[in-house]
């Protein structure tokens, strides 16, 4: 099996269902963040101990980024194919993030100030991760795709993976204001 199928040499992607678009539509741009999320998160997953509750919800979350990055793959005319929860993102995804934030909520204090990143490397890899899947949603909100939830996923999904990071830090919350900077040194 080779992984270059040659249709995409003129400039052009398929799109489920049917359908090419220009490699620098709105919807593959979307993708690719997508993509590059996932992978990010994926990083993380590497830095989280195998098999605990956050290492197991990372490949979850990575699983969705696949009906997400499905639904996205769509044209409009083709949208009534989607199948919910496999093709197309559903209300349960959303709610299902929204219940992980409140459950990993009550594991740590969470701070109420900027943090710094980087306190440990699953952290600063769930934080890296975090703003991938914010570029991710910056570029959803210009693509149009009524009757879509897309943007409300990627909302949560940001929300969840900086709560997810919180929790990797334990306790030792680094923030902008507790923890300030060093004066700079006098020049000359």
């Amino acid at each position: 099996m080779r992984i270059y199928t040659k249709r995409g040499d003129d400039g052009t992607t398929g799109l489920l269902f049917g359908g090419r678009v220009q490699k620098s539509a709105k919807r593959i741009e979307l993708n690719g963040a997508v993509d590059e999320a996932q992978a990010a998160l994926g990083m993380a997953r590497a830095e989280l101990e195998r098999g605990s509750d956050l290492h197991e919800l990372v490949v979850s979350l990575e699983r969705d980024l696949w009906v997400l990055m499905a639904e996205v793959a769509t044209a409009p005319a083709n949208r009534k194919k989607l199948v919910p929860g496999q093709s197309a993102v559903t209300e349960g995804m959303v709610a299902a993030l929204e219940a992980r934030i409140d459950e990993l909520s009550e594991r740590t204090t969470m701070p109420t100030e900027f943090v710094v990143p980087g306190e440990n490397r699953s952290s600063a890899a769930l934080d890296v991760a975090r703003t991938s899947v914010r570029r991710a949603e910056r570029t959803a909100v210009s693509l149009p795709m009524p009757g879509s939830l897309v943007v409300p996923y990627l909302n949560r999904l940001s929300d969840l993976v900086w709560t997810m990071a919180r929790v990797a830090e334990g306790e030792g919350h680094r923030t902008a204001r507790t923890n300030p900077r060093s004066p700079r040194a006098k020049e000359g």
